[in-house]
């Protein structure tokens, strides 16, 4: 059924395709079909880089949960990847993405292209300082400001009651927490910005878009990561110092066949500060290690 919102059709501007979600791709009619969701209830955003799979499903599942309509917004950010990385190749599959978002009854799709979201002479960058720093900014200098970037910008577009990211990306999370508090970007709630808990597969890996980079060997091995990280953690609830369980972790990932570790760290899980002891506040353990050419992040509560 065709529904107008503020006299547009809102299949103004759609992908052609068979697929019955709304499926957007410029400003005009996401913005009238947002003003027609938003009077019928609240609206979730969950925000996506596609390639979906059942951890970004389960973000769809709460948002369907918690609110009347879900949009979701599949963009490869460009301003989020170094010059190294894996933009060209990283995976696109929209149609398959918008027949599992139909399946689970999402009102909205949300798929813009670098050019919509970023036009000529585009020029504004925000920076998140504090809870950026470090971790996986070490190794990629620019990736947290073109997270914040496209996620404020998001906001703006969408305008969502709540939105809601996964915890495997905790430093992004962090990152969109304390950009959403000072710009004052949804309604002035601590449930606003959501995070759900990580998605694992049956041997504890999280699920990712990267983990079909992996061959099977590497796949096999990756699982070590959570198993050794759990192990990590163990070791510090029984009062072995950071240094000799983080040590400890990283020996025991090399052995496992990972060729390095960016970092394997316990930091505060709000401010991200770096923790040498276990104090009153929540404590994350945070690992990102590289297995056949793959990046693969992970943390767990300390």
């Amino acid at each position: 059924m065709q529904r107008k919102a503020g006299g547009l059709s809102l299949h103004e501007g759609l992908i052609q395709g068979e697929s019955q979600v709304q499926t957007l791709r410029q400003l005009d009619p996401l913005r009238s079909a947002v003003s027609a969701l938003k009077s019928d209830g609240p609206l979730a955003l969950v925000p996506t880089m596609g390639a979906l799979h059942e951890g970004h499903l389960t973000l769809v599942r709460e948002a369907k949960r918690r609110a009347a309509h879900v949009a979701v917004s599949i963009f490869v950010n460009p301003r989020q990847f170094g010059a190294n990385e894996d933009l060209a190749t990283y995976p696109r599959q929209l149609a398959a993405d918008q027949a599992l978002l139909e399946a689970e009854g999402v009102s909205l799709i949300w798929a813009p292209d670098a050019a919509v979201m970023y036009p000529a002479g585009y020029a504004t960058t925000v920076a998140v300082d504090g809870v950026s720093d470090g971790l996986c900014s070490s190794a990629r200098p620019s990736h947290f400001d073109g997270v914040a970037t496209v996620v404020c910008k998001l906001f703006n577009q969408v305008r969502p009651d709540i939105a809601l990211f996964g915890e495997k990306d905790w430093q992004q999370l962090a990152v969109i927490r304390r950009m959403a508090r000072d710009l004052d970007l949804l309604e002035p709630r601590a449930e606003a910005i959501v995070g759900v808990a990580t998605v694992r597969e049956a041997d504890g890996l999280a699920r990712s878009s990267r983990n079909a980079y992996l061959g099977p060997a590497d796949r096999a091995n990756a699982a070590a990561l959570p198993r050794l990280m759990q192990a990590a953690i163990a070791e510090i609830r029984a009062g072995s110092a950071f240094s000799a369980a983080l040590t400890k972790l990283q020996t025991a990932l090399l052995a496992a066949g990972f060729s390095s570790i960016d970092y394997a760290e316990v930091r505060a899980a709000e401010t991200l500060t770096p923790l040498s002891q276990l104090g009153g506040a929540p404590a994350r353990l945070l690992v990102a290690a590289r297995i056949g050419g793959t990046r693969l992040i992970d943390n767990m509560a300390v």
